[in-house]
C-alpha cells in the first residue's frame, strides 16, 4: 500500500464526489486511472470523536454505483456462502481481516473497534464497497473477495473518464 499525500485540489475532488466535507481524511490511498482519487484513508476515530472502523472509504461515485448494482445480485450472499466451504479463501479472507486491523493500527488505537475491521470481514460479507476500496487500496492478493470485486467492475472509468476535477484544476 502507498499513500500519496493529497492536495487541496484532491480535497475539493472527494468533496465534490461525496456531496460533503470528508472527515478525517489522512491521505489518497488510490486514484482512478483518470487521475482523481476514489480511495481515501480515514483516520479511525472522526474529529467528533466517533469511533470509525472504515479505513479505507471508497468516494468515486461511479464505482460506488457500479458495486450497488453488484451487490444487487447477490454476490455477496455467493461470497459468503464461499467462505462456508472453502477453507483456503476462509484462511486468506481472515488474513485480510488481520491485515486491515493493522493497516487502521497505525493511524491510532480506538478500543471501542477493537478487533472489528470492516466488510464483514473475517466471517462474513458484507459490503463490497470497503472490500474494494481495501483491495484498491492495497493491491492486489491482500484481500481475496475484495480482488474479485474489483476484477467484476472492470474499467468503471473506461467508457465516460469519471474525473470530477476541471481541466484547469487537474496537477
Amino acid at each position: 500500500m502507498t499513500d500519496a499525500a493529497f492536495s487541496p485540489t484532491d480535497v475539493a475532488c472527494v468533496e465534490r464526489q461525496l456531496g460533503r466535507a470528508p472527515r478525517a481524511m489522512v491521505a489518497v490511498a488510490h486514484r482512478c486511472a483518470c487521475g482523481a482519487p476514489d480511495v481515501v484513508r480515514t483516520l479511525p476515530r472522526l474529529p467528533d470523536g466517533t469511533p470509525f472502523p472504515t479505513t479505507f472509504y471508497l468516494t468515486c461515485p461511479r464505482v460506488n454505483g457500479a458495486i450497488g448494482t453488484l451487490e444487487a445480485s447477490g454476490l455477496m450472499r455467493d461470497m459468503e456462502s464461499r467462505l462456508g466451504t472453502d477453507e483456503d479463501l476462509a484462511a486468506a479472507y481472515g488474513a485480510a481481516h488481520e491485515a486491515y486491523l493493522a493497516d487502521r493500527g497505525i493511524l491510532g488505537e480506538v478500543s471501542e473497534i477493537e478487533g472489528i475491521s470492516a466488510g464483514g470481514m473475517p466471517n462474513r460479507v458484507k459490503c463490497l464497497h470497503v472490500l474494494a476500496a481495501h483491495a484498491l487500496a492495497c493491491g492486489p492478493g491482500v484481500n481475496p473477495l475484495g480482488d474479485e470485486v474489483v476484477a467484476a467492475l472492470g474499467t468503471w472509468w473506461a467508457t465516460n473518464p469519471c474525473s470530477v476535477l476541471p481541466e484547469d484544476e487537474a496537477t
